[in-house]
């Protein structure tokens, strides 16, 4: 039933589109590229295709046509950047251009709840509202401090549950237990609950049950007016799946809505409650139509901070630690440093307020960013008008992305780019790192992304692999299995993970 409904609409309307890409050609001037057959097929392939693939494809496309180039996907050119100077241009020199969404696809919109998350808000008053409050309110240095007994409380829950694994004598599959640490940290962060592991496993499972099958629900972006009566049955369970997931985080948004209202009960008793991400989000107006979220806008936001910091944390912790096992010369290293600061052994935690002290630490941190990026590409870019990108012009509507495992090991750029190397972050040895990870004098690597829409939460990721690096590394020593070499190939999932996940043997030091 899928596939005749789809070979039909592509038989009415593949002209149709091939006519429209034709336009694009002609009356702007394009970043170069392929030109494909243009038709619901090709457009499926692309909804289908895996991000490993696509960035295959455009790097063997690069040489031919440039770091700069234009594909067909949908019904408007996508122009790719692999290039630091241009992506510096649009991002950060013209950012207030480039800083726009393309609007949701059908499936998207369901999940962004018409786009009202900071992700993918359209460059405007609601987007500013959003990523104002989550940086004033929730990312500022002192709220983040108010969380450290949190990040304290996971770290010992991670550490017991690696000292458990490890008395087996078997090696330790350390992936899972990086998910949940991280998941339990922003969980708390989010509804400032010490929830028990119960209620931790239900958000795990709806959260990730959702992104893990959304790829099955691609088709059904494909002309929803007609899928909604063919495809009926898929759009239902799809819509099931985004029922199941308000089913379980609007008990906790209600939860914070009766703290709310009971304040002064509360400061009677003198509870000491940490604000929560919901807290803030409860107390919002939108600023052009003049009323609160409703619970199913909550439901977004929450999982968008859950989310967006889970994976692509636990996965750049888990791309470090494989590294340090895989080169232990590089772990030995950092161990020395973190004497230097720490002693001997005395102390049985890595401190926040030592991280600073830390350069090395600091530099393998920015290595694993830069050579094992979470995400490959970022988010699309949209730009409402016309607009001129260097000696090529960008339609109106169109979209731009950027590459940024490509960026982040091109070799004009990064000497020797594909070794892990924390060295090539320091400065004069022992003087510390004069880094800038926002690129906003250059880009040299954007693991967040840069300019107005760069990630808002890269301090917090930052500080997050830094703590639990450090306190991973001070408390055990970890080996490679013997006759199993750590495997750094890539796979796709909900970020570009380890294809065979990091096992390793751990000694406790102390």
């Amino acid at each position: 039933m899928e596939i005749c409904f789809i070979l039909l609409i592509s038989l009415a309307i593949s002209i149709f589109l091939h006519s429209i890409f034709n336009h694009f050609r002609s009356s702007t001037k394009l970043p170069p590229g392929p030109f494909f057959s243009f038709s619901i097929l090709t457009e499926l392939l692309w909804l289908r295709t895996s991000s490993l693939h696509i960035e295959s494809l455009l790097r063997s496309l690069i040489p031919k046509y440039g770091p700069v180039l234009t594909l067909p996907i949908g019904l408007r050119p996508v122009i790719f950047i692999a290039d630091h100077s241009v992506a510096h241009n649009a991002l950060v020199l013209n950012g207030a251009l480039f800083s726009d969404r393309p609007p949701a696809l059908p499936v998207s919109n369901v999940v962004s709840s018409n786009q009202h998350d900071i992700s993918s808000a359209s460059y405007g008053p609601l987007w500013r509202l959003l990523r104002r409050n989550l940086t004033s309110q929730i990312l500022h240095p002192s709220r983040l401090k108010s969380y450290a007994p949190a990040r304290k409380r996971v770290l010992d829950i991670l550490l017991n549950r690696l000292q458990s694994d490890s008395q087996s004598g078997t090696p330790v599959s350390a992936t899972d237990h990086f998910r949940y640490a991280i998941l339990c940290l922003l969980v708390f962060m989010c509804f400032g609950d010490k929830l028990d592991e119960s209620q931790i496993d239900r958000i795990k499972k709806v959260e990730r049950v959702i992104k893990l099958n959304y790829g099955r629900y691609n088709t059904l972006n494909l002309f929803p007016k007609l899928t909604k009566i063919l495809l009926r049955k898929r759009w239902e369970e799809f819509l099931q799946l985004r029922r199941n997931q308000e089913e379980v985080i609007i008990p906790f948004i209600e939860a914070r809505r009766k703290i709310q209202q009971n304040k002064e009960n509360r400061d009677e008793n003198k509870e000491e409650i940490v604000v929560s991400y919901v807290d803030t989000l409860l107390e919002l107006e939108l600023p052009d139509e003049k009323r609160k979220l409703t619970d199913t806008e909550m439901v977004t936001i929450a999982s968008e901070f859950i989310n967006g910091g889970s994976d692509t944390t636990s996965t750049a912790l888990q791309w470090i630690m494989a590294n340090l096992v895989k080169y232990p010369e590089i772990q030995n290293k950092l161990l020395v440093e973190m004497k230097g600061v720490m002693g001997d052994g005395s102390e049985e935690e890595v401190k926040e307020e030592d991280l600073g002290k830390l350069p090395y630490l600091k530099a393998v941190i920015l290595e694993g960013l830069r050579r094992h990026p979470p995400a490959h590409f970022l988010l699309p870019h949209a730009v409402k008008e016309e607009t001129k990108l260097g000696n090529y012009v960008i339609p109106k509507n169109g979209t731009t992305n950027y590459m940024v495992a490509e960026m982040g090991r091109d070799p004009k750029v990064w000497e020797d780019p594909m070794a892990f190397k924390p060295e090539r972050f320091m400065k004069g040895g022992e003087e510390g790192i004069e880094f800038d990870i926002t690129g906003s004098k250059e880009i040299k690597m954007m693991p967040f992304g840069a300019g107005r829409r760069m990630c808002p939460g890269f301090g917090l990721a930052i500080l997050h692999l830094e703590y639990f690096v450090a306190n991973l590394v001070w408390r055990f020593e970890w080996k490679a299995v013997d006759g199993d070499e750590v495997d750094l190939s890539e796979k796709v999932e909900l970020t570009i993970v380890m294809k065979k996940p990091l096992q390793a043997n751990l000694r406790p030091r102390f």
